[in-house]
């Protein structure tokens, strides 16, 4: 028998549902086939009761679409095609899509529209995808040119910004023959690292306001108070999915390596001890209210499982990753009664500042949202995971 929280599933049921493997490849197909039981159609995911364009079902739908490449089962590519024909229509036109809002993380779900793209050849997803590398030249920036994480926060970027826009603009470049795009990533990449960085942990703070005006912003440095483990995975997932596309002989690329490498040490000196995952503010091991938290603990394991691969990172990393990956299984992962798992502790939403219920960027704040299972970011970073370690 399996053992579950809420009880057992036989190994029959369980080879019937999904196969026995324990092997990471196995798990993200139990995943996947999990979430499209839950969510019939795509664009549900994210709990949602219509369809929406936002970056979570985006996401998540393109480690749905890597399913598909792992496993050359069709179903999980009929299953973003879906996602793709309900929020795209026929004129590339982007169902609940507002340019004017300047949001960058509408910027994300891109690289699931050139998946699409590639897939059918369909001109509707080019022009959707125009879109968004349009409202990227005109997106507002600081006075360095780092871009804002959206126009009702002004002068502010976040790390979780990184992610959202950096990949899908590298591999904007690569496939539509951009070039000089991969200057504008690299400089996004090490212009924040430069302003979040604490020295002393090593860790890189939430968000910057290089106006200093929010009440989060320190008044010297501009930073919030934090460490947020989401955040911190959502910038080491930027960083790996960059250099996938970045030229190698690009000027920046070592810089971004050291950035990489330094904050992959960093971030292994604040697991739990016990359970060899994350807590949800990063270096506040222990701390009364604090919990273990599971999307910026994929988001980890992912980078370090990414990043050996490719030979970013020490080899040594990759069996972290390994390691790592049974943790998550052991911590967060329960079988249900139906037979589909679940991914528990992710935290609903984060975020700084904001006109009603100001998020003040403390401690308590960060411990005090929503904590959820199955949340989005939790299982795409988890098939993200572990569809690398397969490779």
């Amino acid at each position: 028998m399996i053992l579950s929280r809420k009880g057992f599933i036989s190994i029959a049921m369980a080879t019937l549902f999904f196969g026995c493997s324990s092997k990471p490849a196995s798990w993200a197909e139990k995943m996947a086939n999990s979430e499209m039981k839950r969510y019939p159609e795509a664009w549900q995911m994210d709990f949602n009761k219509k369809p929406r364009w936002n970056y979570c079902p985006g996401m998540e739908a393109y480690a749905i679409y890597l399913t598909y490449k792992a496993t050359g089962s069709k179903q999980y590519l009929n299953y973003v095609k879906g996602f793709g024909d309900t929020l795209i229509l026929a004129d590339g036109t982007i169902r609940t899509y507002e340019m004017d809002k300047f949001n960058i993380d509408y910027v994300a779900g891109g690289k699931t529209l050139v998946a699409l793209y590639k897939e059918t050849g369909e001109d509707k997803y080019k022009k959707a995808i125009e879109t968004l590398r349009e409202q990227m030249r005109r997106q507002p920036r600081t006075s360095e040119g780092g871009f804002w994480h959206k126009q009702i926060y002004p002068h502010q970027m976040w790390l979780d910004g990184l992610y959202m826009a950096s990949p899908f603009l590298a591999l904007y470049a690569k496939e539509f023959n951009e070039p000089a795009l991969f200057d504008e990533v690299a400089h996004q990449l090490i212009l924040i690292a430069r302003h979040t960085y604490n020295a002393r942990t090593g860790l890189h703070y939430h968000g910057w306001d290089e106006s200093m005006e929010q009440r989060w912003a320190n008044k010297h440095t501009g930073t919030s108070p934090n460490f947020w483990s989401r955040s911190v995975g959502w910038y080491m997932m930027a960083l790996v999915d960059v250099l996938e596309y970045l030229p190698e002989e690009h000027p920046r690329r070592p810089e971004i390596l050291i950035i990489l490498q330094n904050l992959s040490a960093a971030v292994e000196k604040y697991r739990d001890p016990k359970t060899g995952v994350w807590y949800q503010v990063t270096d506040q091991v222990g701390r009364d209210k604090n919990y273990l938290e599971s999307s910026g603990t994929c988001m980890f394991m992912y980078t370090w499982a990414k990043g050996a691969n490719n030979g970013w990172l020490d080899t040594s990393y990759h069996s972290k990753a390994n390691k790592l990956f049974d943790n998550i299984v052991d911590q967060f992962i329960k079988t249900e009664a139906n037979g589909t798992i679940s991914i528990t502790d992710g935290c609903a939403v984060a975020g700084l500042g904001g006109e009603k219920n100001y998020r003040d960027g403390s401690y308590e704040y960060y411990v005090s949202e929503p904590v959820r299972d199955n949340d989005p970011k939790s299982v795409a970073t988890f098939l993200f995971g572990a569809l690398e370690l397969k490779r």
